[in-house]
């Protein structure tokens, strides 16, 4: 039985376009259930987290990124009480706007959509679930429920200046921008963190573009891998695999600790709020679901750290700069001579004006994976390619 603070399925806001309730599963079981099937989420697999999908078998994506999400962020529901149908739907929607090569090729469609709106990946996540999906006859998107709607746009906080489409969204589907979102959205939002970091530091240990010494003194990582360490001498044995145990320890530690933080804090968030209703919590002065603030400074510094050695670790930036280009490549050659787009994109593009064209265009490529969009691009730019 979900806590009185949980969102309940009795109070449900419903779907833009009325449809009849499945007589088996909760409303959050069936958005889960069209994220998992439609296009978006397959392409996930595909596209890039930190090493682009050709660098190794592997290294996370996107898709693998949101599994884990989605289990840190259910387990985190169950001890709070949440719904965990809900939380689970959100955590693993909430990177379906991702373009292809991750963050550089989002900053890649930025810089050329600057002008025509620009783009954002969790403007796009809402563009996708509500309009590009198009896999029913009576509507556009999945028709996802309102809950699920209200948590990805405003899982990281209250909207106060909407992008272009979200507010066009806004206006037909209110969304209440202005206000905190769910317990359930906050605490996809934090899994989402505390995945970042276990993961991340496993694949660069993996890619070898960290080292355990490099670790040792950081804050909940370095405990981490003292425990793994003392762990390890307890066995006494020695194993060919041993690094390989140390850093599935280590990561297993690290993302034990700041969940069971983010748990612990939480509640005493909620004993001194003592909310009602779903409402009341996102109607409160500040996010409910947190880190204790002793464990949040830990975190930015575990953040800052990745950003330092990993995320701009020089074999990092190189395939970053490769794939802006590669994106810059093909915004502009198919913005320019629109007829080299594919059907039905081609037909879309003819009977759209010049800010339509680019939105269409950025579209087309956010929703290419990392191996489309190298290919593509060789399509458009090598002669020796047969388009």
């Amino acid at each position: 039985m979900p806590a009185i603070y949980a969102v309940q399925e009795q109070a449900a806001r419903g779907r833009l376009f009325a449809e009849d309730e499945s007589a088996t599963r909760s409303p959050w079981q069936r958005d889960r259930d069209r994220v998992i099937h439609c296009t978006g989420f397959r392409t996930l697999q595909y596209k890039t987290q930190v090493f682009i999908n050709h660098e190794g078998d592997f290294f996370r994506t996107r898709l693998t990124h949101s599994l884990e999400v989605a289990q840190i962020a259910r387990s985190i529901a169950r001890s709070l009480g949440l719904n965990e149908d809900l939380t689970e739907a959100l955590a693993l929607a909430h990177d379906l706007g991702h373009t292809p090569f991750g963050h550089a090729g989002e900053d890649g469609l930025s810089k050329v959509m600057q002008d025509w709106g620009g783009f954002d990946h969790n403007t796009q996540s809402l563009r996708l679930v509500t309009k590009l999906e198009a896999r029913y006859h009576t509507f556009d998107g999945l028709n996802l429920t309102w809950e699920t709607l209200e948590g990805l746009a405003k899982h990281n906080g209250p909207v106060l200046n909407p992008t272009p489409y979200m507010a066009e969204y806004d206006a037909i589907h209110n969304l209440d921008l202005h206000s905190f979102a769910s317990a359930e959205a906050q605490v996809a939002a934090l899994a989402d963190d505390i995945a970042y970091h276990g993961h991340d530091l496993d694949d660069g240990l993996r890619a070898g573009l960290l080292t355990f010494e490099d670790i040792e003194d950081l804050p909940i990582v370095g405990e981490a891998l003292e425990t793994s360490r003392a762990l390890e001498r307890a066995t006494g044995r020695g194993k060919q695999d041993q690094a390989q145990r140390a850093r599935h320890e280590t990561v297993r530690l690290v993302i034990n600790a700041l969940a069971t933080d983010l748990t612990e804090q939480t509640q005493r968030n909620l004993a001194a709020l003592n909310p009602q209703s779903a409402d009341d919590i996102r109607h409160a002065e500040k996010a409910v679901v947190a880190f204790s603030p002793e464990i949040w400074e830990k975190n930015k510094a575990i953040r800052t750290f990745l950003y330092a050695r990993l995320y701009r670790h020089w074999r990092v930036n190189r395939m970053a700069r490769k794939a802006r280009i590669a994106v810059a490549e093909i915004f502009e050659t198919l913005t320019d001579e629109p007829r080299l787009l594919p059907d039905p994109w081609r037909d879309r593009a003819e009977a759209a004006d010049e800010k339509q064209l680019r939105r269409l265009v950025a579209d087309y490529i956010a929703g290419m994976t990392d191996r489309f969009a190298m290919e593509e691009h060789q399509r458009l730019t090598d002669l020796s390619v047969l388009g």
